[in-house]
């Protein structure tokens, strides 16, 4: 079977028109993050959460992990109610115990033998199903401790997720080892703050890293589709051919060494 890469949703802790959180599936069974809306996410596009084997979390804001409790309670009451089907969580050494917090406070003592199924891996590189990952800083609010993720599988296949991240150097490493990224812009231009990328700092990474090609979710502009008045725009900046703006649903896969966008 293919790579596949699917943006379960691009939109920023906002949530601009026709769009959920920001949230992505590789290989239909691989999640990174657990959005608020994961679990309507999955049940757009038809996806069991007892079908998800793994969960990289970047960072804890709530807009990236406030949805792992309906994630948990969805497995245990409906699609694996046997506990059959383990899930992994990969994340710092202060998730287990900030996501164990979320859980009593979203559902006081029903989670507690789900979590204790799970199995947390806090190192910062390891292999899952062929994937080789790493975990690497990024520039974002320390208090949630943010991190990106480069994936590289043995068939050759690379991909990088920046996490919630401004213009930093280890993320601009980690996409310049790698074929395809997933990068945030959380930030229209006049926003004063550089924990997220602007369209001027994609623009620059563009252009310093033309042949890797960007995918740009937790965006801040509505969805193309959107007859709605706009939340903030509903105008895509005019970036490099290397640059797609995504919508929810957007597939690429990995075919004859190179992504593609499957056309639907």
């Amino acid at each position: 079977m293919a790579h596949e890469i699917r943006m379960l949703g691009t939109g920023n802790a906002f949530l601009p028109h026709l769009r959920y959180h920001s949230f992505l599936i590789f290989d239909r069974k691989h999640i990174i993050d657990a959005p608020p809306t994961a679990l309507l996410s999955l049940r757009r596009e038809g996806i069991s959460p007892a079908d998800i084997e793994t969960i990289f979390i970047t960072h804890l804001h709530g807009d990236h992990v406030f949805g792992l409790p309906f994630l948990l309670l969805e497995k245990k009451y409906i699609s694996d109610r046997e506990g059959e089907r383990p899930l992994t969580i990969v994340g710092s050494s202060g998730v287990r115990e900030r996501l164990r917090q979320l859980c009593s406070l979203a559902f006081p003592g029903s989670l507690d033998d789900a979590l204790d199924n799970v199995r947390f891996v806090e190192t910062q590189t390891g292999t899952i199903d062929g994937w080789d990952w790493e975990r690497f800083r990024v520039h974002h609010d320390d208090a949630v401790d943010p991190f990106g993720y480069r994936f590289q599988h043995s068939d050759g296949c690379s991909f990088v997720h920046s996490g919630d991240s401004g213009p930093c150097d280890n993320l601009e490493q980690a996409i310049g080892k790698s074929q395809l990224a997933v990068v945030e812009m959380g930030f229209p231009q006049w926003v004063p703050s550089d924990h997220h990328h602007k369209p001027d700092d994609i623009q620059a990474l563009a252009e310093s890293q033309p042949d890797v090609t960007l995918l740009i979710t937790h965006t801040f502009v509505d969805s193309q589709q959107s007859q709605l008045e706009p939340v903030l725009t509903d105008s895509l900046p005019n970036h490099p051919e290397n640059v797609h703006h995504l919508e929810d649903g957007d597939t690429w896969v990995f075919q004859n060494s190179e992504w593609i966008y499957l056309e639907i």
